[in-house]
C-alpha cells in the first residue's frame, strides 16, 4: 500500500487525434474508438481510478460523448487546440481551486495498458524530488505521463502564452526528473496513434487474457 494519499488525475482527451481517423473506426473521437468493445478512454480509466482519488476529463468537444463515464469534464482553458499542455494546465488550474498544494496525475486517453503502480512511483519519486516526475520506458520519457505540482501552473501559462508548446522544453525548465519502467516485457505505456497501433493493443489486449 502507498504511504501517500491517492493523487487527483486527468485523462488528456483534448487532441485532434487525426491519425487515427476515429470516423473510420466508427467514433467521433479517438478516444471513443473501440478496443476489445471498449473505447479506448474506458480502459485507461479502468485502469487509472483505483490509483487517484479523484478522476476528471480533459475534452474539448461534445461533452455529452464523455458523459457516461462518470469523471468531471475540464475543457481547455486557452483556445485554438495548442496541445496536450493546455489540457496540463486546465487540470492544474482546476486542481489549485481545490488544493494548490496537491499534485495532479496526467495521461493520455490512449495508453489503454498503463500499470497498476503508476501513481504509487511518481508520488515515491516526486516525494524526493519536489518536482514533476515523468514516466519513461525503453529509454524514452512520456512528457505528458507524468505528476505535476499545482505550483508548475504559472511556468506552465506562460509557456503556452508565449507560443512555446513542446512539453519537453517545459519539463527541462521545470528540471523535471523521470521514474522508469524498464523492466517491463511489454510497453506499459505503449499509445494507440494509428489504425496499425489499434491492431497491435488487440493483439496484446487478447494474450493477456
Amino acid at each position: 500500500m502507498s504511504p501517500f494519499p491517492p493523487p487527483h488525475a486527468l485523462i488528456l482527451a483534448g487532441g485532434l487525434g487525426r491519425r487515427m481517423d476515429a470516423l473510420a473506426h466508427g467514433a467521433p473521437e479517438k478516444p471513443l474508438v473501440r478496443l476489445g468493445g471498449m473505447p479506448l478512454i474506458a480502459h485507461v480509466i479502468a485502469r487509472l481510478r483505483p490509483q487517484v482519488s479523484q478522476l476528471w476529463i480533459n475534452a474539448n468537444g461534445d461533452p455529452q460523448a464523455y458523459a457516461s463515464f462518470g469523471c468531471e469534464l475540464v475543457p481547455d482553458t486557452i483556445s485554438g487546440h495548442p496541445g496536450p499542455l493546455a489540457g496540463v494546465l486546465a487540470g492544474l488550474e482546476r486542481l489549485a481551486g481545490e488544493d494548490a498544494q496537491a499534485s495532479l496525475l496526467t495521461v493520455p486517453a490512449d495508453t489503454p495498458f498503463l500499470p497498476s503502480d503508476l501513481a504509487a512511483r511518481l508520488q515515491a519519486r516526486q516525494a524526493e524530488t519536489g518536482g514533476v516526475v515523468c514516466a519513461g520506458s525503453q529509454g524514452q520519457r512520456h512528457p505528458v505521463i507524468a505528476l505535476w505540482p499545482a505550483s508548475a501552473r504559472t511556468a506552465l501559462r506562460h509557456s503556452l502564452m508565449a507560443g512555446r508548446l513542446k512539453v519537453g522544453l517545459l519539463l527541462d525548465t521545470l528540471n523535471a526528473v523521470t521514474e522508469g519502467w524498464d523492466s517491463e516485457p511489454d510497453d506499459p505505456f505503449f499509445n494507440v496513434n494509428t489504425p496499425e497501433d489499434l491492431a497491435i493493443a488487440e493483439i496484446r489486449r487478447t494474450a493477456r487474457q
